[in-house]
């Protein structure tokens, strides 16, 4: 049997465009060459050629095979018969007839099949027009990333218009089928042919929930730029009405911002307006410069209750409103900082808040240089209005310098520290009789020091290196009353191995603790080759050797702090544990602890046990979360938070997920605390399919902040 090569045919051939994806891949199509090969070949070599049996045409990355065809040298096209086969792009189709432009891959095939190597998808059709290199119409045909001749979910649609090179997929009249059976219709839809963000309506959303009843949303996504995207996203809730809402994300090489708005008119349980506002940005405006804002307004107090689905947005009941203007030094040895803060307060009657005093405004300078002569030296100053509608208001200046010299060598450290704090208080609306101006000077002086030893220990047959790090740290103060001053955003620190290590109890300026105390620790790791640490042990404790006077209660004269035990162990590469105990001498009991485990032993695969006790806040919990699977597709989800004291579940989620080939479907429940006295429970349902859309309510975002470790089943898994 003959067989033909006609190469040269190339020289005949006008000459080609690059195609856009060539284009973008740096290539130059225009000396391409095309190769023809047929077992009988006839015509003109200058102007038509005939070509039958075993027909291939091949330029470029556009590879026709066919019964028959012929080729117009003048037209640069190519018209094809019988078995067509196609190669364009890594794109694959079949068809009965085929007539296509090789320069501008303009053309059609009827009949077709075509399955796209991007993401995966296939469908038929009548007839798919080629436009462009990177555009195609596919008419009365189908669509899906589901492999096989009978997918378990298809798109069909009147036409449906696929651009790689804005990789958007876009179908009008469309009906989604799911098993046969339809589940969605709409006159025109959008959708992506990979990861990539498109402008156009998001799949709606559907839950429900016993604050609002069964809400559904519409969200329409806009992408403006690849740095600025907009989102609309009415909901409709069945027991109070429509909720309109916005959220728009934009930033470049100098700024980030996020603003999220949404409303209310007239609820229909509250019969009022309610809404909600959060807006952030930064902005470095100017070599030095820059401002940030954090601006967030409810209308109610219950806003927070009836429309939050997470722990974090339903307990938020303290609204700060910030803005900041910083400049830092080209040296980077100073910065300073301008601020106003206030707070709206989402008092909730059964938890009454404290309402913070307000900072209107507060100024920071802060300069800082390492290592001169020896030498660390740091100052912090602070100038800070404070308001507030019902208590003491005044003006706070601060001013603390420090001074420290550290020896550090291998095997130890070693660094002597003084610092002074000296404040000036100037008072409004004082009692009367009392002084309006206030200030106090007190020195600081420290001693941090510390020991490291190294061996080379097995654990668990397994070679690697043990440390042994003793620690001291002393800390003097001297005794100043401060029982006159107010207090406007000082607190007790809890104690912590942090705080262990800190010259100060209080957190913020009002109170400066008196001190003669030492703090004793003792660390021990275990440490791989590669320097991952695998298990740690700390011990630490603080010794007072004079009586506590400056308190914001009593005073104390306990001679020692809480003993803080603190580990950590990754016992093997799925298994890991850690536990923390803060346990009083003076009252021979545990005052604090907490225990957690995390079992991991394979991707989608993992159990986080915890339980917690405090018993100066009354609070002990055990929690269960995790994602596992109970068969071969399936994978339940949960957590269970119990609270022991009430012997009730202080939060709780439980659902499962079904993964198939091409799609999941997910179905989860949620309860949740959103004031002292009420709760709101959510119920989920999701079928995604994939590379198409996600239909009814999102219950990942929950899963994630949920369930430490959760994986998305449809996703590559991570180690």
């Amino acid at each position: 049997m003959l067989r033909i090569l006609a190469a040269a045919l190339a020289a005949a051939a006008v000459p080609m465009l690059a195609s856009a994806q060539e284009k973008q891949a740096g290539k130059d199509e225009k000396d391409e060459t095309m190769t023809i090969s047929a077992e009988q070949m006839t015509g003109r070599p200058d102007r038509e050629v005939h070509l039958e049996r075993d027909v291939e045409v091949t330029r470029g990355p556009m590879t026709i095979n066919a019964d028959k065809a012929t080729y117009n040298i003048l037209d640069d096209e190519v018209d094809a018969e019988g078995n067509i086969r196609m190669r364009r792009f890594g794109d694959r189709y079949t068809g009965d007839e085929l007539k296509l432009k090789m320069d501008t891959g303009k053309g059609y095939v009827t009949n077709p099949t075509y399955s796209l190597e991007r993401n995966g998808a296939a469908g038929s059709a009548d007839r798919i027009n080629f436009l462009t290199q990177d555009r195609a119409t596919v008419v009365d045909g189908t669509y899906s990333t589901c492999e096989g001749p009978d997918p378990d979910w298809y798109l069909k649609a009147s036409t449906l218009d696929l651009d790689s090179g804005r990789d958007v997929g876009f179908a009008r009249t469309a009906i989604v089928y799911f098993k046969g059976v339809p589940v969605l219709g709409t006159p025109a839809m959008s959708f992506p042919l990979s990861g990539a963000r498109k402008s156009g309506f998001l799949p709606p959303t559907i839950g429900t929930t016993n604050k609002g009843g069964l809400e559904v949303t519409v969200p329409y996504y806009v992408n403006i730029a690849p740095n600025r995207d907009l989102t609309f996203f009415p909901k409709i809730y069945a027991q109070r009405g429509i909720q309109w809402g916005g959220e728009g994300r934009y930033m470049g090489e100098t700024y980030v911002g996020q603003t999220k708005v949404e409303a209310l008119f007239n609820d229909r349980q509250t019969k009022t307006n309610r809404y909600a506002i959060s807006s952030t940005q930064t902005h470095n405006f100017a070599p030095g410069f820059s401002y940030v804002w954090n601006i967030n307004a409810a209308s109610d107090d219950e806003y927070p209750t009836d429309f939050s689905r997470t722990i974090t947005a339903s307990s938020q009941r303290l609204l700060p409103r910030d803005l900041a203007l910083n400049y830092a030094a080209p040296s980077g040895y100073w910065s300073a900082v301008a601020r106003a803060t206030n707070y709206q307060v989402l008092q909730d009657p059964l938890a009454p808040i404290v309402r913070p005093y307000d900072r209107l405004p507060q100024l920071t300078v802060q300069a800082t240089r390492f290592d001169v002569n020896g030498f660390d030296w740091n100052l912090t100053s602070e100038l800070t209005r404070f308001w507030h509608p019902e208590l003491l208001r005044g003006d706070r200046f601060v001013v603390s310098p420090k001074v420290a010299y550290p020896f550090i060598r291998p095997g130890y450290f070693l660094t002597p520290r003084l610092s002074l704090n000296a404040t000036r208080y100037h008072l409004d609306n004082v009692p009367a009789g009392s002084e309006t101006e206030l200030s106090r000077v007190l020195p600081t002086l420290s001693l941090d020091g510390g020991l490291v030893f190294e061996r080379e220990a097995p654990f668990f047959g397994r070679p690697m290196t043990q440390t042994l790090e003793p620690r001291l740290f002393y800390v003097y103060t001297p005794y100043r009353d401060q029982s006159a001053f107010p207090i406007f955003d000082t607190a007790e620190a809890d104690l912590s191995f942090a705080q262990l290590f800190s010259e100060n109890r209080f957190v913020g300026n009002d109170r400066i603790s008196d001190a003669n105390q030492l703090t004793a620790a003792l660390t021990s790791r275990y440490i791989e080759a590669d320097g991952a640490e695998r298990v740690r042990i700390a011990l630490g404790q603080r010794f007072y050797f004079t009586e506590q006077r400056v308190t914001l209660g009593a005073a104390r004269n306990d001679t020692r702090s809480d003993v803080l035990l603190s580990a950590y162990g990754r016992l093997t590469a799925a298994l890991s544990a850690e536990g923390n105990l803060q346990y009083s001498q003076t009252q021979h009991k545990m005052s604090r602890s907490n225990f957690g485990a995390r079992w991991n032993p394979a991707p989608k695969s993992v159990l986080n046990l915890v339980y917690r006790r405090d018993l100066l806040n009354n609070l002990e919990q055990a929690e269960v979360s995790g994602q596992w699977p109970l068969s071969r597709r399936w994978y339940g989800v949960g957590r269970v938070n119990y609270s022991l004291p009430d012997r009730t579940v202080a939060e709780g989620l439980l659902g499962v997920e079904y993964k198939a080939d091409c799609w999941v479907f997910r179905i989860v429940g949620q309860r949740i605390p959103t004031s002292a006295a009420a709760a709101t429970s959510a119920l989920f349902f999701q079928l995604e399919l994939n590379g198409l859309t996600r239909l009814g309510s999102n219950p990942l975002d929950v899963l994630r902040t949920s369930i430490p470790g959760y994986q998305v089943v449809n996703q590559p898994s991570n180690p």
